[in-house]
C-alpha cells in the first residue's frame, strides 16, 4: 500500500499555498490556496446536497483549471470521479452517465447545449464546467443550498481558509476512487474500477523516478479524461508543487510549439503521433536537402550537424525539459533512430488504463531501443509463451498498479484478471534478462487516434454493417488516417441491379452518415471496397493482421 492519495493533495496544497497551481493558456491562474479554497466550498456543496462518500460524479471538458479542480475536490471528498472524453456523441455521454449511477454532473456549457437532461433522469443537478453555475436542477431547493454554501463553507476556519487549517477527512487508499470508460458505446462501453492506491503507486513512482520540484512548470495537452494525461500531466506534478497550464485547445505541433516557446515545461508527456509530426514537417525536409545529405556523410560533419539539429529540436519543446515521455502506442523505427543518432532527451514508456496507466518505463539515461523500458518496481510481468527471452507472448502483469475490474461487468472482469491476479493486456511481445519490454504486436485491435485516445474498431464495424450494401467491414489505420475496407452484399448488389459507380456512391453516402455518429478523432476518412470476403479464423473472427497496413 503506497502513501495516502489524498493526503497527498493536502500535503502539496498545504506546502505550496503561495506557489501558482494553474492556468488556462492564455487566461487565468490559480495559486494552491485558490485551489483549495474552491475544494473547500465544493465539499461543503456535496455534504448540503447529500452527496455521500463513494457516490459517482461526472465530469466532461476540455483540460482547464475548473475541470482540474473539480476533480481534486471529487477525489478528496471520497467521492467517485467519471472522466468522461468530450469527444463523446451525446448519446454516449448520457450512457455513461447513467451507466456510472453518477449522481451529479460537471460538463462545459458547449458540450451540455448538446445534451439532453431528460436522458439523465437519476441527475439531481448538472454544473456549468465554466463557471460552476447551475445549468439543470431536478433539486428543488438548489438555490436555498447553493446560497447557504457561499455564505457558510469557511465557517469551521473562522472566516479564512489558511494552510495550517487545511485538512480533508481521511480517505482510504483501498477506495474506488475512478470509473474511466474506455468506449463510449453502449455495447462496448467498460468502465474501468481504479483505487486510490492504483493512482498512488503510479504517483510515488513518478515522484521517484522522473522527480520535479515546487514551481516548474508543466503543459497538459494531452485529455486529461484519458488516464496518461490525468496522472502524468496532472495529478503527479500536483503532487510535486508544479504549476500546470492548461492548453485547452486541439494540440496540433503549431499551438504546442508556440505553448512550449512560452511555458518551457519541465518534463513533457507525449505521444508518438506528436513527435512523428514535428519529425516529418520540421527536421527531415531540412536533412534531404541536396547539401546537407552530402554533408551527412562526412563523420565529422555529421557529428556537428546532429549536435546543432538536437540543439534545435531541443528548443522546438521549450528548451527546459529532462527528458520526454512518449506513451500509447510503438514509436516510428525512422524517428527512433534519428532521435537516437542525435542523443535526443527521449524514453518510451508501456501502459493502459487498466494500470492507472504505467507497465513499464526507464530513463533517457538508460533507456534501451525499441523497448518500452523496464518493468515499473510496484509491479510483475510475465510473457504467456515457453520462452519469454525469445518467443513472443501476451505481456500479463500485475502489482498495485492493477485496477480492481470492469464496473457492472463481471464477464469482462474475469476474462481480463485471472484468478491468480494477472492482468491480461492483449499485447504481445517479450522481455529480456534485465525485464525491458519489447511489444511485437497487438493481440488486441485497439488503434491510437490523436493526443492518444483509444479508437476500438468493433464500434465503428459494429455500425457500419448496419448499412446499406454492407456485409462486412475492418476498420485500418493508414498515414494516421482510418480507412474503411468494405466487402459489399453481392447478393443485395445484384438484386438491385447496381453499378460499380452507384455503388462507390452509395459507401460515400454511407461514410458521411456514418461519421455524423462517430466523435471526430473516430471518423472515417475512406471506404475502400473490398473484392471478396475477408479470411476468417475457424471461430469466424476476421483475420486482421492480413489487412493492417
Amino acid at each position: 500500500m503506497k502513501r495516502n492519495l489524498v493526503k497527498m493533495f493536502e500535503e502539496t496544497i498545504r506546502k505550496n499555498w503561495d506557489l501558482p497551481a494553474f492556468s488556462n493558456y492564455k487566461g487565468e491562474t490559480y495559486k494552491y490556496s485558490d485551489v483549495a479554497d474552491k475544494i473547500v466550498f465544493l465539499h461543503h456543496l456535496f455534504r448540503n446536497m447529500g452527496i455521500k462518500r463513494g457516490d459517482k460524479i461526472s465530469v466532461i471538458g476540455i483540460n482547464s483549471t475548473n475541470w482540474a479542480i473539480v476533480y481534486l475536490s471529487v477525489v478528496t471528498y471520497g467521492a467517485v470521479i467519471v472522466p468522461i472524453l468530450p469527444d463523446f456523441k451525446p448519446a454516449d455521454i448520457h450512457h455513461i452517465v447513467n451507466h456510472s449511477d453518477s449522481v451529479l454532473f460537471f460538463a462545459a456549457d458547449t458540450i451540455f447545449e448538446n445534451l439532453d437532461e431528460t436522458s439523465m433522469p437519476n441527475l439531481p443537478a448538472i454544473f456549468s464546467l465554466t463557471d460552476l453555475s447551475v445549468l439543470h436542477s431536478n433539486k428543488k431547493n438548489l438555490n436555498i443550498i447553493i446560497e447557504k454554501t457561499e455564505k457558510s463553507y469557511l465557517e469551521k476556519y473562522d472566516g479564512k481558509l489558511t494552510a495550517e487549517k487545511l485538512e480533508f477527512d481521511e480517505v482510504n487508499n483501498s477506495e474506488l476512487v475512478s470509473i474511466i470508460y474506455t468506449s463510449g458505446t453502449t455495447g462496448f462501453s467498460k468502465g474501468v474500477m481504479l483505487l486510490h492506491n492504483n493512482l498512488a503507486a503510479n504517483i510515488v513512482f513518478a515522484q521517484e523516478h522522473m522527480p520535479l520540484q515546487p514551481g516548474e512548470t508543466i503543459v497538459s495537452f494531452l485529455p486529461v479524461a484519458h488516464v496518461f494525461g490525468c496522472v502524468f500531466e496532472f495529478l503527479f506534478p500536483v503532487t510535486c508543487g508544479c504549476h500546470i497550464t492548461f492548453l485547452g485547445k486541439i494540440p496540433s505541433p503549431k499551438v504546442l510549439i508556440k505553448a512550449f516557446d512560452e511555458i518551457h515545461p519541465r518534463l513533457i508527456l507525449s505521444v508518438p503521433l506528436v513527435i512523428e509530426k514535428i519529425y516529418k514537417k520540421q527536421v527531415k525536409p531540412t536533412l534531404e536537402k541536396g547539401s546537407m545529405k552530402i554533408l551527412l556523410k562526412i563523420p565529422f560533419m555529421r557529428k556537428v550537424i546532429y549536435k546543432k539539429v538536437n540543439a534545435k529540436l531541443t528548443e522546438v519543446f521549450g528548451g527546459n525539459f529532462r527528458e520526454i515521455v512518449i506513451g500509447g502506442a510503438a514509436l516510428n523505427e525512422e524517428v527512433e533512430q534519428f532521435l537516437r543518432n542525435i542523443g535526443f532527451r527521449y524514453t518510451v514508456g508501456y501502459g493502459m488504463t487498466e494500470c492507472a496507466p504505467l507497465i513499464s518505463y526507464t530513463s533517457c539515461k538508460d533507456f534501451k531501443k525499441a523497448s518500452t523500458g523496464q518493468i515499473v518496481d510496484t509491479m510483475e510481468v510475465k510473457i504467456d509463451s515457453k520462452d519469454p527471452y525469445n518467443e513472443v507472448g501476451e505481456i500479463l502483469v500485475r502489482g498495485e498498479n492493477v485496477m480492481c475490474g470492469y464496473y457492472k461487468y463481471e464477464d469482462a472482469s474475469k476474462e481480463a484478471l485471472d484468478t491468480d491476479g494477472w492482468l491480461h493486456t492483449g499485447d504481445l511481445g517479450v522481455i529480456d534478462k534485465e525485464n525491458f519490454i519489447f511489444i511485437k504486436g497487438r493481440c488486441k485491435s485497439m488503434i491510437l487516434g490523436p493526443s492518444g485516445k483509444n479508437i476500438y474498431p468493433e464500434e465503428i464495424e459494429a455500425k457500419l454493417n448496419n448499412m446499406p450494401f454492407v456485409m462486412e467491414s475492418i476498420i485500418i489505420e493508414k498515414d494516421g488516417k482510418l480507412i474503411a475496407l468494405v466487402y459489399p452484399d453481392m447478393e443485395a448488389v445484384d438484386t438491385n441491379k447496381v453499378s460499380e459507380r452507384e455503388l462507390v456512391n452509395i459507401m460515400t453516402d454511407n461514410r458521411k452518415q456514418l461519421n455524423l455518429h462517430l466523435p471526430g478523432y473516430m471518423n472515417i476518412t475512406r471506404i475502400e471496397i473490398y473484392p471478396e470476403e475477408f479470411e476468417k479464423t475457424p471461430k469466424k473472427s476476421i483475420k486482421r493482421f492480413l489487412y493492417a497496413t
